[in-house]
């Protein structure tokens, strides 16, 4: 179940995933149970603290794939902006345009513990800058910009 606004969960900061814990059925768990919330919520992505888990975990949809991110970091950030529509499943009804970098470095772990490098752009970079808030306790309508 995803979890909405006001919850004060979502102003919470999400603790880093440990090494050891990559291969622990609770993690596993933890993905799965995410897999299926974004799916049946019909999200782009989602965080772990958006079902009640404090852990630095995302999904995000890249083209047809919806991929795993742990401890996801963003490396580097253009210095362009682009504003598109944003809306979050944990802010039901609310929709507003935020200022974002256009294209993103990122680094993370995906679910085999493997380190992930890409760079992203547009829509994908978009939805991956508005997850990794989510684990830093910040909401798109913290950001949104009149436009």
């Amino acid at each position: 179940m995803i979890i909405t606004y006001p919850n004060n969960l979502l102003r919470q900061k999400s603790t880093a995933i440990k090494t050891d814990e990559f291969s622990s059925p609770k993690i596993k768990k933890l993905i799965a149970d995410m897999r299926h919330s974004i799916k049946e919520a019909g999200g782009v992505g989602l965080a772990a603290v958006q079902i009640g888990i404090l852990k630095r975990i995302i999904l995000v949809e890249i083209g047809e794939e919806i991929n795993v991110y742990i401890n996801p970091k963003i490396t580097k950030r253009s210095l362009k902006k682009i504003a598109i529509e944003e809306g979050c499943l944990s802010v039901p009804g609310k929709n507003g345009y935020v200022k974002r970098s256009q294209k993103i470095t990122i680094k993370a772990l995906n679910e085999k513990g493997d380190v992930v490098k890409m760079n992203l752009e547009d829509i994908p970079a978009i939805i991956f800058q508005h997850e990794v808030d989510h684990l830093d306790g910040i909401l798109f309508i913290d950001k949104i910009v009149n436009e």
